[in-house]
């Protein structure tokens, strides 16, 4: 009888933690902008990537019907791994560069008509490279995100050589070391 007791109380445990478990599963419907069966493949795979257990995007109504633990994922994961695929999502806008890298029949009308080209990195380093759309602050260590700027462009600065000796440079006019010539613009 003692072990009849044990067993009932054992399956009665087991049949709580699922039902509890399956309890936490949240069902999301997400924006995300798209064009074609490539898409679909795309995103799906980047939502299951990120943690959802199912995912079905409609091309036509550009929805994305995700279920996914809780516990494991959010929606703001799930969107961002979208975004690094290149798809705009109702919260994220892909870096340019991953839009940039889609398929011709897959580049979409973007959400917005000036989409976000700025991206971000942690000063500590502590995620390797990883680049992020959003200024904030980093999941990793909490330090905030600084703007990663595009190396600037060089005026075309004036330099001055010397007309007998060309390899004579310089950023500044004067004269030419080897004969005293005046150096000259170089154009």
């Amino acid at each position: 009888m003692k072990t009849i007791s044990l067993l009932a109380a054992i399956i009665f445990s087991l049949f709580t933690i699922n039902t509890s478990t399956a309890q936490s599963a949240t069902t999301e419907t997400i924006k995300v902008w798209g064009n074609c069966g490539m898409c679909k493949t795309t995103i799906e795979k980047a939502a299951k990537k990120a943690g959802a257990k199912k995912a079905e995007w409609n091309e036509d109504s550009k929805e994305l019907k995700v279920s996914y633990a809780a516990s494991k994922t959010s929606s703001a994961k799930i969107q961002e791994a979208i975004a690094k695929s290149g798809y705009d999502t109702q919260d994220f806008t892909a870096v340019k560069s991953a839009y940039d890298n889609l398929h011709g029949c897959c580049k979409y009308d973007r959400k917005e008509a000036t989409a976000s080209t700025a991206s971000y990195y942690c000063p500590m380093k502590c995620e390797g490279d990883k680049i992020y759309d959003k200024a904030g602050t980093c999941p990793k260590c909490g330090m905030n995100l600084k703007e990663k700027k595009e190396p600037a462009k060089m005026e075309a600065m004036n330099t001055y050589s010397c007309p007998m000796h060309a390899a004579v440079t310089s950023a500044k006019p004067g004269k030419c070391p080897d004969c005293g010539m005046d150096l000259k613009p170089k154009q």
